[in-house]
């Protein structure tokens, strides 16, 4: 993700994805600012999130643990959710793309914001599992990378109808996955 994110630097409009969103950065002045806005802050959450489940930190360092939360949120809640629900309403693939994308978005805001809320009420064991659920779609910038080159090479589909895939199987999967996780705890 670092390197895909790096080849993004010079805030180009020929940078790897963006080359198939042509019409998008022509036709609507406030694409490129927010896509920009999405990449830098999303790659915030993922190295600040894998550390949140450590529980060395946790206990260790109890005031690291909060400010790396902190951050994690902040990138989430006020920059990349809400960038990723903005471009996602002109994600490629259509509508099925875009109900996937804007699903994302919306419980990826939710499930962030569910957490913290649950943090302040010294709910600690529901925060958890938000913050697994939030970090699971944190996630999904992995698993959906994952699932379209996994998909192209062993079936090359056209490339477009490959967004209507991985635009539910790069966070779904990842979801269900946690629900099972969370599931399993409650049992023992």
């Amino acid at each position: 993700m670092a390197e895909i994110t790096y080849r993004y630097r010079g805030f180009g409009l020929d940078a790897n994805f963006l080359m198939i969103k042509q019409t998008e950065i022509e036709e609507l002045w406030w694409y490129r600012y927010v896509f920009y806005t999405h990449v830098a802050t999303a790659i915030l959450a993922l190295p600040a999130g894998f550390t949140q489940f450590n529980s060395y930190l946790l206990h260790k360092y109890p005031k690291l643990h909060r400010s790396i939360g902190y951050l994690y949120v902040a990138s989430i809640l006020v920059f990349a959710a809400p960038s990723g629900i903005v471009i996602g309403l002109v994600a490629n693939g259509g509508l099925i793309s875009i109900i996937a994308f804007e699903l994302l978005g919306i419980a990826w805001f939710y499930f962030t914001w569910r957490a913290i809320d649950l943090a302040i009420k010294k709910r600690f064991d529901e925060h958890r599992n938000f913050m697994l659920r939030s970090f699971a779609l944190t996630c999904s910038a992995l698993t959906l990378r994952f699932w379209k080159v996994a998909l192209v090479f062993l079936f090359h589909p056209n490339p477009m109808d490959i967004y209507q895939i991985i635009a539910w199987l790069g966070w779904v999967p990842n979801l269900l996955f946690v629900e099972y996780i969370i599931k399993k705890k409650r049992d023992l």
